[in-house]
């Protein structure tokens, strides 16, 4: 065991604290941070990264298994598509060259930096959920979710083939680059499969956190394979990013009840935009 990067326990503790928060792929800031400030090669950061990011959605997917709210049918029909299409995208990132993988990074950062900006605030939410239970009403509902608080909720998905669609390419960039799919994922289960939102959010933490755990598999098989000096950077790094996240996670929940949502998810879209440019700074130079 190599204690060189020890300081990467509280800063995980931190990053996890302001992902959950805000509802980020842990990934998306991690995969960064190893390329930029610890100089891994892309294909070792992503998947560092995206192994780093499964602990840390590991907690928050308990936590919406408890509160009853995962609908496992749904959830089910888009993991069919999400896993092999992220297997598929980690084989790419271990044949894409280096600077065209980072490319790719940068580009998917600054997409998902511009998602923040347009996401819905809580009354869009409340709208939407009302829209959904109105148009509803008077048909066949198919699904019926009852969460711990014996709330619950009648709904019909709709547009399956573009659900599964958004599914397959959010999965192929996460196991590409490491994120993608919960920024795709999410909203579009509102807007356009019509599910309520606390279902479509704890839905999508369930999708991203299984396609997320196979991916890494793919990574950590490719990691073997490499076997040597690559294999124990990657056990140096992850024996204290995992536990840093495990806590991260939990004081993540009792930050958001602390800070603006809005204020948050805008603070993060400008990080990532300064991010992303970072990035294409150094591929350019």
């Amino acid at each position: 065991m190599n204690l060189e990067y020890w300081y990467l326990f509280p800063t995980a503790i931190g990053i996890a604290t302001i992902a959950m928060a805000s509802g980020v792929e842990g990934a998306t800031f991690f995969t960064p941070l190893f390329l930029i400030a610890l100089k891994l090669p892309p294909e070792v950061a992503i998947g560092i990264g995206l192994i780093t990011e499964v602990f840390g959605f590991s907690s928050g997917l308990f936590a919406y298994i408890r509160k009853g709210l995962i609908d496992f049918k749904l959830g089910r029909m888009l993991l069919l598509v999400s896993i092999p299409m992220a297997l598929l995208g980690t084989w790419f990132g271990n044949i894409i060259p280096a600077d065209v993988l980072k490319g790719i990074l940068a580009v998917g950062l600054f997409v998902i930096a511009t998602s923040f900006f347009k996401s819905p605030d809580k009354h869009t939410l409340e709208l939407l959920d009302e829209d959904i239970k109105n148009t509803q009403e008077k048909k066949e509902l198919q699904t019926c979710i009852t969460d711990k608080n014996n709330k619950t909720y009648y709904y019909t998905i709709y547009n399956r083939t573009e659900g599964r669609l958004l599914a397959s390419i959010g999965a192929l960039f996460l196991g590409m680059v490491s994120t993608g799919l919960g920024q795709l994922n999410g909203f579009y289960l509102i807007q356009r499969c019509r599910v309520p939102s606390p279902v479509a959010i704890a839905t999508s933490v369930f999708i991203v956190a299984i396609t997320a755990l196979i991916a890494s598999i793919g990574h950590v098989i490719q990691f073997a394979q490499a076997g040597g000096e690559e294999l124990q950077l990657v056990f140096n790094i992850v024996i204290f990013t995992a536990p840093g996240v495990l806590i991260g996670a939990q004081l993540g929940s009792i930050v958001a009840t602390k800070l603006s949502q809005e204020k948050l998810e805008r603070a993060m879209g400008i990080l990532f935009i300064l991010v992303a440019l970072l990035i294409m700074a150094e591929l350019i130079i």
